[in-house]
């Protein structure tokens, strides 16, 4: 589109002016504003120092336009020239900092915009860009979690991190993650059915059913958190199955032997 410009012509003007809101807003876009001194192509050293440091942090922007705009002193189209001068000097900034500029919108609007008070704020190139969005990271898997994705029917997983009261079903607070890891499995394979299986260390003979009630507690608090009872099942096995044959021989023996493990039912 070509524009007349008049230096006395307010029409001229608004109609510009309104082109430029309609646009500048029709998509979500940022601006980066870039100050002259008078008659001068080249940005002036406080917007020079602005403008590297707005290249130093946006190497992967997508700059859309690049405008440039003159102040109403002297002739029409000599502002018209000094305007493009001006947005081309911003254009090159950017090529030579390697900003892609495939499909930028270059030009100058001359004094279009000349209304501020004051001159100096008049004499500017404007830069509408994008800033693209991060990638958002993948996901950290946990070996739990890798674990039950690959399993089979059949397979028996630890639940890790998952530690008790001495002598109790009551869980350590510092364990809890371990039970919203175990709930977000659930939660995330709705096909998925375990039969929950606790254990103890130490003594052959288990007393108190310790650990029945580790795994009852695990099962509750799955039940609790929206699993289907249909999906869980529990027992107990004492030391009947340790990891290491009693007795222990050191305290990271005991630990592996008292244990919570689910047993891939259905998946």
């Amino acid at each position: 589109m070509t524009f007349l410009y008049h230096k006395n012509s307010q029409i001229d003007r608004c109609f510009i002016l309104f082109f430029l809101f309609i646009s500048l807003h029709s998509n979500a876009q940022e601006r980066f504003t870039v100050y002259f001194d008078f008659d001068i192509d080249e940005a002036n050293p406080a917007s020079e120092t602005s403008l590297e440091k707005w290249i130093a942090t946006h190497k992967d922007a997508e700059v859309l336009k690049i405008y440039g705009y003159a102040d109403s002193t002297g002739n029409a189209l000599y502002n018209q020239d000094l305007s493009e001068r001006r947005a081309m000097y911003v254009y090159e900034q950017l090529k030579e900092a390697d900003i892609a500029l495939d499909s930028v919108d270059e030009r100058g609007f001359g004094e279009t915009e000349a209304f501020s008070p004051d001159r100096a704020k008049d004499r500017k190139a404007v830069l509408y860009f994008r800033t693209k969005p991060k990638p958002k990271p993948k996901p950290v898997v946990s070996e739990f979690v890798r674990k039950v994705g690959e399993a089979k029917k059949g397979d028996r997983i630890k639940v890790p991190n998952l530690h008790f009261l001495n002598n109790s079903g009551q869980v350590l607070p510092e364990s809890k993650p371990a039970l919203y890891e175990l709930l977000s499995v659930m939660r995330d394979n709705p096909r998925l059915k375990i039969d929950i299986q606790g254990h103890i260390c130490c003594i052959e003979k288990e007393q108190n059913e310790i650990s029945k009630k580790r795994a009852i507690t695990v099962y509750t608090f799955l039940i609790r958190n929206g699993i289907d009872q249909s999906r869980l099942t529990y027992q107990s096995f004492g030391s009947s199955r340790p990891i290491y044959p009693l007795p222990e021989k050191s305290e990271g023996e005991r630990a592996a032997n008292r244990r919570v493990e689910i047993e891939i039912i259905e998946n």
